[in-house]
C-alpha cells in the first residue's frame, strides 16, 4: 500500500490504484469520458494544484532561485486549511490503500508534484519506491 507520484497520461503501473489529477485544468481536447481510459486520471482534485499565478511562476522558472520561489509559494498555498487537510487525508489513506497523484509535466523535478511528494512524506505518507523521473522521461 502506498501513494505513487506519476506523470498523468502515462501508462499505469501494476496495482497503481485510483489515479488522482492534482492539476489546475483538465487535459485539453480530451472528452471527460476518456480521462481514465487514456490514463489521465480517475478523479480530478485541483485542491492540490498550484494557483494559476503560482503555476506560472513554476513554468517560467529558469534559475534555482526562481524555482525555490515557486516552491515556497506552492508550499504556502498547501499550508491553507483545505489543502493541508487534503494532504493529511491522502497521507493517512496511503497507509491502507494504493493510489497515485500526478500532473502533466514531463520532468517531476520541475513540477509541483516534486513538492507535493515532499509534503506527503512530511505528513507520514507511505510513498512508492519510484523516485522523481529523470529529465525527459515519462
Amino acid at each position: 500500500m502506498a501513494v505513487r507520484v506519476v506523470r498523468l497520461g502515462t501508462p499505469r503501473a501494476k496495482d497503481e490504484g485510483t489515479r488522482i489529477g492534482t492539476v489546475r485544468r483538465p487535459p485539453r481536447g480530451v472528452p471527460k469520458s476518456e480521462f481514465a481510459k487514456q490514463d489521465w486520471y480517475d478523479v480530478w482534485f485541483p485542491t492540490l494544484a498550484p494557483s494559476v499565478a503560482t503555476m506560472k511562476l513554476g513554468q517560467e522558472a529558469q534559475t534555482p532561485a526562481q524555482w525555490a520561489a515557486f516552491a515556497r509559494k506552492y508550499r504556502a498555498e498547501m499550508a491553507a486549511p483545505d489543502a493541508s487537510h487534503a494532504i493529511a487525508l491522502l497521507a493517512a489513506l496511503s497507509q491502507r490503500s494504493s493510489f497515485s497523484v500526478g500532473c502533466y509535466c514531463a520532468d517531476e523535478r520541475r513540477c509541483h508534484r516534486s513538492v507535493l511528494r515532499e509534503l506527503l512524506a512530511q505528513h507520514g505518507a507511505a510513498l512508492s519506491d519510484d523516485g522523481p523521473a529523470k529529465k525527459g522521461e515519462p
